[in-house]
C-alpha cells in the first residue's frame, strides 16, 4: 500500500496553500475533501518570480514533551500550514559535501524553476506533539501530521513496530500513499474516544477506504469498528454489495474476524438453496391471492433465468429439477380430480356457488402448470414434460365434457408445447411429438375460438406457427393425416380453427413438387451420361 521512507524533504520544492481544517471537539482533525486536494494542487503556480531574500535561519529549540492531559486542548487549536523545508525528517547526518578538487565535473544545481513542487498541509500542533508523520501521496501532495508517539504506538501494530525498531526516531515519511486522505482520517480516529459515531456520518466507499488503510496500519479497534458498521448499514446497490464484499473477503484471509458481516450473504446452513426454492415454489403454487401470485411468479422466473444465464461454473447448482417435476405430477394429479368432479353427470346444473371453486381451482393448476412449464423450459429440461403431457389421454377424454369456460386453461398448456418444440426450446422424441398431437390437437382446436377472445395472454399467430412446425417436424405420411384432417376443420369452422396454412403449403410442395423435381433431375442426369457413352 504504501512505502516507508526516512528521508529529507528538500529546500524549494514546497508550496504553501491556505486549506481549510476542520477540528473535531474530540480534538481530532478532519481531513480535506479529495476536491480540495484536487483544488490545492492545480492551484500551484511556477516559482517565475524571483522571491524576496529572506531573513537566515532561526535555530529551532525543542520543546518539551507535553503531558497526555495537556493534549487534547492543544489539538483543538486550528491546523497551521507550515513550508515542509523548516521542520525536516532526517535519521542522520546530512551528506557530506562533494569534493571540491574536480570542479569541472561537478553537475550543474538545478534551477528553483525547475524543481518538483508540493503542496504541504500541516495538521495538528507541533508544539505539543514528539512526533512527526510525513505522507507522500499522488500528484505531489506532502502531508504533515504532528502526533503523539504514545498514541501512535497504542492505537497501531505498524506504528509500534516501526518505531520499536528506531526508538530514537521523530520523525517518520511515509511514501507513495495511495489515499492519503484516508491516511489522514484514519490517524485522526486514534484520538476518537466515540469511534462509531464518527463512522455513522460516513458513506459505505469510505468506510471501506478507511478499511482498508486501518489493515496496513494495523489499527485494530478501527477495523472492528468499521466491520461492526458494515455489519449493520444498508449495502444500497449490487456494485456496493460487491465492494463490501470482496474487501472483507480479503480480510478474512489475513485471519480478521469478518463471518458477523458475511452472514449477510452467505449461509452455514447445508442444503439452504434447495430447501427454500422447494418452499418458495410450494407458497406460490398454493397461493390464492391472484395478483400476489402473477407477481410472485414473474420474480421467481426472472431470478431463475438470471440463474440460467451465468456461465456454468458460477451458476448455482441445479438445486430443483427433481422438485419441479415433483410438483408438476401433483398439479397434474390434481388437475384430473378436479376434471372427473367436473365431468360428473348434473355439474352444470349444480349451483353457480358450488361449480365456482371447482372451476377456480382448475384454472390455478392450469396456471401452476404452464409456470412450471416455463421454468422447465428456460432450464431446457422440458422434454420429459411434453412426454408426461402427452400422456394424459384420460385427462384429454373428460377434456370435451367439460364446458369451455373450465376446461380452455389446459389448452394454453399445449399450445405453449407447440410453440416450444417450434422453436426448438425443447426437442422431444419422434414419438413424444406424434403423442402430442393426437393426443392435444383437436382439444386444442376445439377451444381455439374461445382461446382469441377470451384469453389476454393467447398469442395466435405464436401458436399456428408453433403447431405447424411442429407437425412438420414428423414423417411425410404423419404430416398428410393431420394437415388433411385439418383442412376438413378449417373448411368448416374457418376463423374457429387455427390458420396452419403455412405449415400445409411446405406439405403440398414435399408431397407433389419435390419428387417431380427430383425426378426431372435424376432423368436429366440419366439422359446426359447415355449422351456421353453414344459419343
Amino acid at each position: 500500500m504504501a512505502e516507508i521512507k526516512l528521508t529529507r524533504v528538500e529546500q524549494g520544492q514546497t508550496k504553501i496553500k491556505n486549506v481549510p481544517i476542520a477540528v473535531t471537539p474530540e480534538g481530532f482533525w478532519c481531513c480535506p475533501s479529495p476536491v480540495v486536494f484536487q483544488k490545492s494542487f492545480k492551484a500551484q503556480n511556477p516559482l517565475n518570480k524571483p522571491k524576496p531574500s529572506s531573513s537566515p535561519p532561526t535555530t529551532s529549540v525543542q520543546k518539551k514533551p507535553v503531558p497526555v492531559s495537556e493534549r487534547r486542548a492543544a489539538a483543538s487549536a486550528p491546523s497551521r500550514l507550515v513550508p515542509s523545508d523548516d521542520q525536516q525528517c532526517s535519521t542522520g547526518p546530512e551528506r557530506p559535501p562533494a569534493s571540491t578538487s574536480v570542479p569541472a565535473e561537478r553537475a550543474p544545481r538545478p534551477k528553483i524553476e525547475t524543481l518538483p513542487r508540493k503542496v504541504a498541509i500541516e495538521f495538528g500542533e507541533p508544539g505539543t506533539c514528539d512526533m512527526k508523520v510525513v505522507l507522500l501521496g499522488k500528484q505531489g501532495f506532502s502531508v504533515k501530521l504532528s502526533v503523539h508517539r504514545d498514541v501512535l504506538i497504542e492505537k497501531s501494530s505498524f506504528f509500534s513496530d516501526k518505531l520499536s525498531e528506531l526508538s530514537g526516531l521523530s520523525c517518520l515519511q511515509i511514501g507513495d500513499c495511495e489515499d492519503v486522505e484516508m491516511y489522514v482520517e484514519t490517524v485522526g480516529l486514534m484520538y476518537c474516544k466515540e469511534m462509531k459515531q464518527r463512522l455513522m456520518k460516513q458513506s459505505v466507499p469510505r468506510i471501506l477506504r478507511i478499511l482498508k488503510v486501518a489493515e496496513f496500519l494495523g489499527f485494530s479497534s478501527c477495523i472492528q469498528s468499521c466491520l461492526e458498521y458494515l455489519e449493520a448499514v444498508p449495502w444500497v446497490g449490487e456494485e456496493v454489495e460487491e465492494k463490501v464484499v470482496s474487501t472483507v473477503l480479503k480480510l478474512q484471509g489475513e485471519g480478521i474476524g469478518v463471518n458477523p458481516v458475511l452472514k449477510r450473504v452467505s449461509s452455514d446452513i447445508s442444503n439452504v438453496p434447495k430447501d427454500t426454492l422447494s418452499q418458495i415454489i410450494e407458497l406460490v403454487l398454493k397461493s390464492n391471492e391472484e395478483r400476489g401470485r402473477r407477481e410472485m411468479k414473474s420474480i421467481v422466473l426472472k431470478l431463475l433465468r438470471e440463474n440460467n444465464n451465468l456461465p456454468s461454473h458460477a451458476r448455482s447448482t441445479d438445486i430443483c429439477n427433481d422438485m419441479i417435476y415433483r410438483s408438476c405430477r401433483s398439479c397434474l394429479d390434481s388437475l384430473l380430480s378436479l376434471f372427473k368432479q367436473a365431468a360428473e353427470p348434473g355439474f352444470a346444473d349444480k349451483l353457480s356457488d358450488d361449480r365456482e371453486p371447482i372451476v377456480k381451482h382448475i384454472a390455478l393448476e392450469a396456471d401452476n402448470l404452464s409456470w412450471l412449464l416455463e421454468i422447465l423450459v428456460d432450464k431446457q429440461i422440458a422434454d420429459e414434460f411434453a412426454l408426461m403431457w402427452a400422456n394424459q389421454q384420460e385427462l384429454a377424454a373428460l377434456h370435451a365434457k367439460l364446458p369451455i369456460v373450465s376446461r380452455y386453461h389446459v389448452s394454453c398448456i399445449s399450445g405453449r408445447l407447440c410453440v416450444g418444440i417450434g422453436r426448438g426450446e425443447l426437442l422431444p422424441s419422434k414419438e413424444t411429438r406424434q403423442l402430442l398431437l393426437q393426443t392435444w390437437l383437436q382439444p386444442l382446436m376445439n377451444d381455439y375460438n374461445w382461446l382469441q377472445h377470451g384469453c389476454r395472454s393467447f398469442d395466435r399467430k405464436l401458436v399456428e406457427e408453433g403447431i405447424g412446425r411442429t407437425i412438420l417436424t414428423l414423417p411425410l405420411e404423419d404430416q398428410q393425416s393431420i394437415l388433411l384432417s385439418w383442412v376438413g376443420s378449417f373448411l368448416r369452422n374457418g376463423d374457429s380453427c387455427p390458420n396452419l396454412q403455412r405449415a400445409f403449403e411446405v406439405w403440398w410442395r414435399r408431397t407433389f413438387i419435390r419428387p417431380y423435381v427430383e425426378s426431372q433431375g435424376n432423368a436429366i442426369s440419366d439422359s446426359s451420361v447415355l449422351s456421353k457413352k453414344h459419343e
